[in-house]
Protein backbone atom coordinates (compact mmCIF):
# COMPACT_ATOMS: atom_id res chain seq x y z
CA UNK A 1 0.00 0.00 0.00
CA UNK A 2 0.98 3.78 -0.80
CA UNK A 3 -0.21 5.07 2.14
CA UNK A 4 -0.50 8.89 0.56
CA UNK A 5 -2.29 7.69 -2.82
CA UNK A 6 -5.58 9.16 -3.55
CA UNK A 7 -6.79 5.30 -4.45
CA UNK A 8 -6.30 3.94 -1.02
CA UNK A 9 -8.33 4.85 2.34
CA UNK A 10 -5.45 4.29 4.76
CA UNK A 11 -2.65 6.57 5.80
CA UNK A 12 -0.11 5.81 8.75
CA UNK A 13 0.73 9.13 11.12
CA UNK A 14 4.23 8.69 12.36
CA UNK A 15 4.64 9.92 16.09
CA UNK A 16 6.74 10.37 19.36
CA UNK A 17 5.51 7.36 21.57
CA UNK A 18 5.52 9.25 24.95
CA UNK A 19 3.92 12.66 23.45
CA UNK A 20 2.11 11.47 20.73
CA UNK A 21 3.22 14.66 18.35
CA UNK A 22 2.58 13.75 14.73
CA UNK A 23 6.03 13.39 13.29
CA UNK A 24 5.89 12.87 9.70
CA UNK A 25 3.34 10.84 6.68
CA UNK A 26 5.41 8.76 4.66
CA UNK A 27 4.12 6.70 1.80
CA UNK A 28 4.55 2.97 2.66
CA UNK A 29 4.51 0.15 0.90
CA UNK A 30 3.48 -3.32 1.35
CA UNK A 31 1.35 -2.98 4.52
CA UNK A 32 -0.25 -5.27 6.64
CA UNK A 33 -1.30 -5.61 9.99
CA UNK A 34 -2.76 -7.66 12.61
CA UNK A 35 -4.61 -7.45 16.14
CA UNK A 36 -5.56 -9.82 18.29
CA UNK A 37 -7.40 -11.24 21.65
CA UNK A 38 -4.68 -12.86 24.11
CA UNK A 39 -1.80 -11.76 21.56
CA UNK A 40 0.36 -9.28 20.38
CA UNK A 41 -0.69 -7.86 16.84
CA UNK A 42 2.09 -6.72 14.59
CA UNK A 43 2.98 -4.45 11.81
CA UNK A 44 4.63 -4.63 8.46
CA UNK A 45 5.50 -2.31 5.78
CA UNK A 46 8.50 -0.80 3.54
CA UNK A 47 9.93 2.85 3.21
CA UNK A 48 10.99 3.05 -0.23
CA UNK A 49 13.76 5.69 -0.09
CA UNK A 50 13.68 6.94 -3.65
CA UNK A 51 14.81 10.76 -2.70
CA UNK A 52 17.36 12.39 -0.64
CA UNK A 53 14.58 14.29 1.05
CA UNK A 54 12.38 10.95 1.80
CA UNK A 55 15.69 9.62 3.22
CA UNK A 56 16.10 12.51 5.36
CA UNK A 57 11.95 12.40 6.35
CA UNK A 58 12.43 8.43 7.25
CA UNK A 59 15.61 8.84 9.38
CA UNK A 60 14.42 11.54 11.36
CA UNK A 61 10.65 10.53 12.11
CA UNK A 62 11.34 6.28 12.09
CA UNK A 63 13.22 5.48 15.42
CA UNK A 64 12.47 1.88 16.48
CA UNK A 65 11.90 1.95 20.20
CA UNK A 66 10.59 5.72 20.37
CA UNK A 67 8.45 6.07 17.55
CA UNK A 68 4.68 5.33 17.67
CA UNK A 69 2.28 4.52 14.16
CA UNK A 70 -0.74 4.37 14.06
CA UNK A 71 -3.19 3.49 10.58
CA UNK A 72 -6.13 5.45 9.95
CA UNK A 73 -8.83 4.04 7.36
CA UNK A 74 -10.88 6.54 6.14
CA UNK A 75 -10.06 9.19 9.45
CA UNK A 76 -10.93 5.94 11.58
CA UNK A 77 -7.82 4.39 13.43
CA UNK A 78 -7.85 0.47 12.73
CA UNK A 79 -4.36 0.13 14.61
CA UNK A 80 -1.74 1.24 16.87
CA UNK A 81 1.69 0.67 18.31
CA UNK A 82 4.97 0.75 18.43
CA UNK A 83 8.05 0.35 15.95
CA UNK A 84 10.56 -1.46 17.35
CA UNK A 85 12.86 -2.57 14.37
CA UNK A 86 14.04 -1.14 10.89
CA UNK A 87 16.40 -3.04 8.55
CA UNK A 88 17.86 -0.83 5.79
CA UNK A 89 18.57 -2.46 2.47
CA UNK A 90 20.34 -1.46 -0.42
CA UNK A 91 19.98 -3.51 -4.08
CA UNK A 92 22.34 -4.14 -6.77
CA UNK A 93 21.21 -0.96 -8.54
CA UNK A 94 21.89 1.03 -5.05
CA UNK A 95 18.02 1.70 -4.65
CA UNK A 96 17.24 2.13 -0.85
CA UNK A 97 14.31 0.68 1.07
CA UNK A 98 13.47 0.71 4.71
CA UNK A 99 11.47 -2.80 6.30
CA UNK A 100 9.24 -1.78 9.50
CA UNK A 101 8.29 -4.27 11.82
CA UNK A 102 5.69 -2.57 14.41
CA UNK A 103 3.48 -4.29 17.67
CA UNK A 104 0.91 -3.31 19.31
CA UNK A 105 0.85 -1.40 22.62
CA UNK A 106 0.92 -4.23 24.71
CA UNK A 107 4.55 -4.77 23.64
CA UNK A 108 5.63 -1.89 25.26
CA UNK A 109 4.77 -4.14 28.83
CA UNK A 110 7.24 -6.56 27.70
CA UNK A 111 9.71 -4.59 28.05
CA UNK A 112 8.68 -2.78 31.49
CA UNK A 113 10.14 -4.84 34.31
CA UNK A 114 8.91 -5.16 37.93
CA UNK A 115 11.73 -3.68 40.08
CA UNK A 116 9.57 -3.43 43.31
CA UNK A 117 7.69 -5.55 45.06
CA UNK A 118 3.42 -5.54 44.91
CA UNK A 119 1.03 -7.41 47.16
CA UNK A 120 -2.33 -7.71 46.68
CA UNK A 121 -4.66 -9.10 49.33
CA UNK A 122 -8.41 -9.83 47.71
CA UNK A 123 -7.57 -7.66 45.23
CA UNK A 124 -10.29 -7.51 41.75
CA UNK A 125 -8.16 -8.71 39.10
CA UNK A 126 -8.97 -5.77 37.01
CA UNK A 127 -7.71 -3.85 39.93
CA UNK A 128 -4.24 -5.80 39.86
CA UNK A 129 -3.77 -5.19 35.93
CA UNK A 130 -4.40 -1.32 36.73
CA UNK A 131 -2.12 -1.80 39.59
CA UNK A 132 0.65 -2.61 37.30
CA UNK A 133 0.08 -0.04 34.53
CA UNK A 134 -0.17 2.54 36.72
CA UNK A 135 3.32 1.81 37.85
CA UNK A 136 4.73 1.13 34.74
CA UNK A 137 3.89 4.78 34.16
CA UNK A 138 4.89 6.30 37.46
CA UNK A 139 8.49 5.73 36.47
CA UNK A 140 10.32 8.38 34.67
CA UNK A 141 10.01 8.50 31.03
CA UNK A 142 7.21 5.31 31.68
CA UNK A 143 4.11 6.90 30.85
CA UNK A 144 2.91 6.51 27.23
CA UNK A 145 -0.49 7.73 27.80
CA UNK A 146 -2.27 3.48 27.94
CA UNK A 147 -5.44 5.03 29.72
CA UNK A 148 -7.74 2.84 32.04
CA UNK A 149 -11.45 2.75 33.14
CA UNK A 150 -12.73 1.34 36.46
CA UNK A 151 -14.62 -2.00 35.03
CA UNK A 152 -14.58 -4.87 37.95
CA UNK A 153 -15.07 -8.29 37.36
CA UNK A 154 -15.79 -9.89 40.64
CA UNK A 155 -13.08 -12.32 40.82
CA UNK A 156 -10.78 -11.16 43.81
CA UNK A 157 -7.23 -12.43 44.04
CA UNK A 158 -4.56 -12.45 46.65
CA UNK A 159 -0.75 -11.69 44.33
CA UNK A 160 2.45 -11.59 45.69
CA UNK A 161 4.88 -10.06 43.07
CA UNK A 162 8.45 -10.35 44.19
CA UNK A 163 11.18 -8.03 42.95
CA UNK A 164 13.55 -10.15 42.93
CA UNK A 165 12.12 -12.39 39.80
CA UNK A 166 12.25 -9.33 38.11
CA UNK A 167 9.34 -10.48 36.45
CA UNK A 168 8.32 -8.38 32.94
CA UNK A 169 4.90 -6.89 33.94
CA UNK A 170 3.55 -8.09 30.47
CA UNK A 171 4.34 -11.64 31.78
CA UNK A 172 2.55 -10.97 35.11
CA UNK A 173 -0.85 -9.88 33.53
CA UNK A 174 -0.73 -12.30 31.12
CA UNK A 175 -0.31 -15.10 33.72
CA UNK A 176 -2.78 -13.41 35.93
CA UNK A 177 -5.27 -13.75 33.09
CA UNK A 178 -5.08 -17.11 31.90
CA UNK A 179 -5.83 -18.59 36.04
CA UNK A 180 -9.05 -20.10 36.47
CA UNK A 181 -11.83 -17.22 36.23
CA UNK A 182 -9.35 -15.06 34.31
CA UNK A 183 -9.97 -12.87 31.54
CA UNK A 184 -9.18 -11.23 27.98
CA UNK A 185 -7.47 -8.12 27.62
CA UNK A 186 -6.01 -5.63 25.33
CA UNK A 187 -4.96 -2.42 24.36
CA UNK A 188 -6.88 -0.95 21.82
CA UNK A 189 -6.50 1.88 19.81
CA UNK A 190 -9.56 4.31 18.89
CA UNK A 191 -9.81 8.14 18.12
CA UNK A 192 -12.12 10.07 20.94
CA UNK A 193 -15.18 10.87 18.97
CA UNK A 194 -15.74 14.46 20.85
CA UNK A 195 -12.09 15.68 21.12
CA UNK A 196 -11.08 14.02 17.74
CA UNK A 197 -7.57 12.32 19.89
CA UNK A 198 -5.93 9.55 19.65
CA UNK A 199 -6.61 7.02 22.54
CA UNK A 200 -5.00 4.19 23.67
CA UNK A 201 -7.52 1.80 26.01
CA UNK A 202 -6.96 -0.95 27.88
CA UNK A 203 -10.30 -3.17 27.34
CA UNK A 204 -10.56 -5.71 29.58
CA UNK A 205 -13.30 -8.61 29.66
CA UNK A 206 -14.11 -11.42 31.98
CA UNK A 207 -14.47 -14.25 31.12
CA UNK A 208 -13.62 -12.74 27.76
CA UNK A 209 -14.27 -9.67 25.38
CA UNK A 210 -17.47 -9.13 23.62
CA UNK A 211 -18.31 -6.27 20.96
CA UNK A 212 -21.42 -5.78 18.96
CA UNK A 213 -24.86 -6.11 19.58
CA UNK A 214 -25.62 -8.22 16.56
CA UNK A 215 -24.35 -10.93 14.71
CA UNK A 216 -21.87 -10.09 11.78
CA UNK A 217 -23.34 -12.95 8.71
CA UNK A 218 -20.72 -14.12 6.48
CA UNK A 219 -21.62 -16.57 3.66
CA UNK A 220 -19.91 -18.82 0.76
CA UNK A 221 -20.62 -18.79 -1.53
CA UNK A 222 -20.42 -14.54 -0.25
CA UNK A 223 -18.46 -12.32 1.11
CA UNK A 224 -15.88 -15.49 2.38
CA UNK A 225 -13.37 -15.43 -0.19
CA UNK A 226 -11.43 -18.28 1.43
CA UNK A 227 -11.24 -20.59 4.68
CA UNK A 228 -8.90 -22.99 6.44
CA UNK A 229 -10.74 -25.04 9.11
CA UNK A 230 -8.03 -26.84 11.11
CA UNK A 231 -8.94 -29.95 13.40
CA UNK A 232 -5.50 -30.40 15.91
CA UNK A 233 -5.14 -32.78 18.56
CA UNK A 234 -1.57 -32.11 18.87
CA UNK A 235 -1.73 -29.94 22.15
CA UNK A 236 -5.57 -32.11 23.46
CA UNK A 237 -4.51 -33.84 26.96
CA UNK A 238 -6.69 -34.91 29.13
CA UNK A 239 -4.66 -34.98 32.46
CA UNK A 240 -3.00 -32.14 33.53
CA UNK A 241 -0.26 -30.82 36.53
CA UNK A 242 1.18 -27.52 36.63
CA UNK A 243 4.50 -27.45 38.34
CA UNK A 244 5.28 -24.29 41.12
CA UNK A 245 8.04 -22.82 42.32
CA UNK A 246 10.81 -24.84 44.93
CA UNK A 247 9.14 -25.58 48.46
CA UNK A 248 12.79 -26.36 49.53
CA UNK A 249 13.98 -23.18 51.59
CA UNK A 250 17.19 -25.19 52.53
CA UNK A 251 20.24 -25.33 50.12
CA UNK A 252 22.02 -28.01 51.13
CA UNK A 253 18.79 -30.11 50.23
CA UNK A 254 17.18 -31.44 47.31
CA UNK A 255 15.53 -29.08 45.52
CA UNK A 256 11.98 -30.07 44.86
CA UNK A 257 8.68 -27.75 42.65
CA UNK A 258 5.16 -27.53 44.49
CA UNK A 259 3.44 -29.66 42.15
CA UNK A 260 -0.19 -29.60 41.47
CA UNK A 261 -2.73 -32.36 42.11
CA UNK A 262 -3.39 -34.82 38.78
CA UNK A 263 -6.58 -33.02 37.04
CA UNK A 264 -8.00 -36.11 35.03
CA UNK A 265 -10.74 -36.00 32.63
CA UNK A 266 -12.30 -38.95 33.28
CA UNK A 267 -15.24 -38.53 31.20
CA UNK A 268 -12.76 -37.86 28.18
CA UNK A 269 -11.25 -41.43 28.74
CA UNK A 270 -14.61 -43.79 29.21
CA UNK A 271 -15.43 -42.39 25.84
CA UNK A 272 -12.55 -43.74 24.54
CA UNK A 273 -10.08 -41.58 23.85
CA UNK A 274 -6.31 -42.54 25.09
CA UNK A 275 -4.50 -40.75 27.85
CA UNK A 276 -2.80 -37.98 26.89
CA UNK A 277 -0.83 -35.88 29.64
CA UNK A 278 0.72 -32.71 29.91
CA UNK A 279 1.77 -30.23 32.31
CA UNK A 280 2.54 -26.62 32.32
CA UNK A 281 5.59 -24.85 34.30
CA UNK A 282 4.96 -21.40 37.25
CA UNK A 283 8.41 -21.04 38.58
CA UNK A 284 7.22 -17.78 40.26
CA UNK A 285 3.79 -19.40 41.99
CA UNK A 286 4.62 -20.11 45.81
CA UNK A 287 0.62 -20.90 46.48
CA UNK A 288 -0.38 -24.06 46.06
CA UNK A 289 -4.41 -22.60 46.02
CA UNK A 290 -3.12 -20.59 42.86
CA UNK A 291 -1.30 -23.24 41.42
CA UNK A 292 -3.98 -25.51 41.51
CA UNK A 293 -6.10 -22.81 39.71
CA UNK A 294 -3.61 -22.50 37.15
CA UNK A 295 -3.95 -26.40 36.42
CA UNK A 296 -7.80 -26.30 36.40
CA UNK A 297 -7.87 -23.62 33.81
CA UNK A 298 -5.06 -25.22 32.04
CA UNK A 299 -6.62 -28.62 31.85
CA UNK A 300 -9.81 -27.27 31.03
CA UNK A 301 -8.15 -25.20 28.05
CA UNK A 302 -6.45 -28.54 26.65
CA UNK A 303 -9.23 -31.23 27.03
CA UNK A 304 -10.95 -29.85 24.05
CA UNK A 305 -8.44 -27.38 22.53
CA UNK A 306 -9.48 -24.34 20.95
CA UNK A 307 -9.14 -24.33 17.04
CA UNK A 308 -8.98 -21.40 15.07
CA UNK A 309 -10.66 -21.37 11.78
CA UNK A 310 -9.41 -18.67 8.95
CA UNK A 311 -11.77 -16.80 6.76
CA UNK A 312 -10.86 -14.20 4.31
CA UNK A 313 -13.49 -11.85 3.29
CA UNK A 314 -14.28 -8.81 1.51
CA UNK A 315 -13.65 -5.57 3.68
CA UNK A 316 -17.11 -3.92 4.06
CA UNK A 317 -19.04 -1.51 6.05
CA UNK A 318 -19.73 -4.40 8.77
CA UNK A 319 -15.94 -5.69 8.99
CA UNK A 320 -12.91 -3.52 10.56
CA UNK A 321 -10.82 -3.97 13.84
CA UNK A 322 -13.87 -2.95 16.54
CA UNK A 323 -15.09 -6.67 15.90
CA UNK A 324 -12.64 -7.97 18.01
CA UNK A 325 -14.93 -10.14 20.81
CA UNK A 326 -17.73 -9.58 18.48
CA UNK A 327 -19.58 -13.01 17.00
CA UNK A 328 -19.89 -13.98 13.89
CA UNK A 329 -22.68 -16.33 11.85
CA UNK A 330 -20.78 -18.36 9.39
CA UNK A 331 -22.70 -19.89 7.07
CA UNK A 332 -20.23 -22.43 4.32
CA UNK A 333 -21.61 -24.55 0.98
CA UNK A 334 -19.56 -26.37 -0.42
CA UNK A 335 -18.45 -30.04 -1.37
CA UNK A 336 -17.51 -31.14 2.39
CA UNK A 337 -20.88 -29.41 3.69
CA UNK A 338 -22.98 -30.14 0.72
CA UNK A 339 -26.30 -29.58 2.89
CA UNK A 340 -24.88 -26.29 4.38
CA UNK A 341 -22.14 -25.55 7.74
CA UNK A 342 -23.92 -22.96 9.87
CA UNK A 343 -21.54 -21.96 13.13
CA UNK A 344 -21.25 -19.06 15.67
CA UNK A 345 -17.53 -18.07 16.09
CA UNK A 346 -15.93 -15.10 18.29
CA UNK A 347 -13.94 -13.38 16.35
CA UNK A 348 -10.55 -13.52 17.76
CA UNK A 349 -7.86 -11.80 15.72
CA UNK A 350 -8.06 -9.95 12.26
CA UNK A 351 -5.61 -9.76 9.73
CA UNK A 352 -6.07 -6.48 7.25
CA UNK A 353 -4.26 -6.17 3.90
CA UNK A 354 -4.46 -3.05 2.56
CA UNK A 355 -4.84 -2.54 -1.36
CA UNK A 356 -2.19 -1.98 -3.72
CA UNK A 357 -2.52 -2.11 -7.38
CA UNK A 358 -3.76 -5.11 -8.48
CA UNK A 359 -4.51 -6.15 -5.25
CA UNK A 360 -8.02 -5.78 -3.86
CA UNK A 361 -8.27 -5.12 0.09
CA UNK A 362 -9.15 -7.71 2.25
CA UNK A 363 -9.11 -8.91 5.58
CA UNK A 364 -7.96 -12.58 7.63
CA UNK A 365 -10.23 -12.68 10.45
CA UNK A 366 -9.46 -15.24 13.37
CA UNK A 367 -12.72 -17.57 15.08
CA UNK A 368 -13.20 -19.27 18.04
CA UNK A 369 -16.01 -21.56 18.44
Amino acid sequence: MVALLPFTPYRVLICDLRSDQLLDVLPLWGVSFDEFLGKTGSLRATVHLVTAELAARARAALVPGRTALWVERAGAIWWGGILWTSSLASDERGELSLALQAATWDSYLAHRMLYDTLQADGVDQFDIVRTLISYTAAQPGGDIGIEVDTAVSGVARDRTYSRYDQPFVRDLIEQLSRVERGFEWRIASTRDPDSGRRVKQLQLGHPVIRAGSTEVVLTRPGPILSYTWPVDATSKANVWQARGASTNRNQTAESVPLLSPLVTGEADIAAGWPRLDGSADYSTVEQQETLDAHARADAAAHLDPRTVPEITVRLDAQISPALLGATARVKVTDLWWPEGMTARHRIIGITVTPPERGRPESAKLLLEA
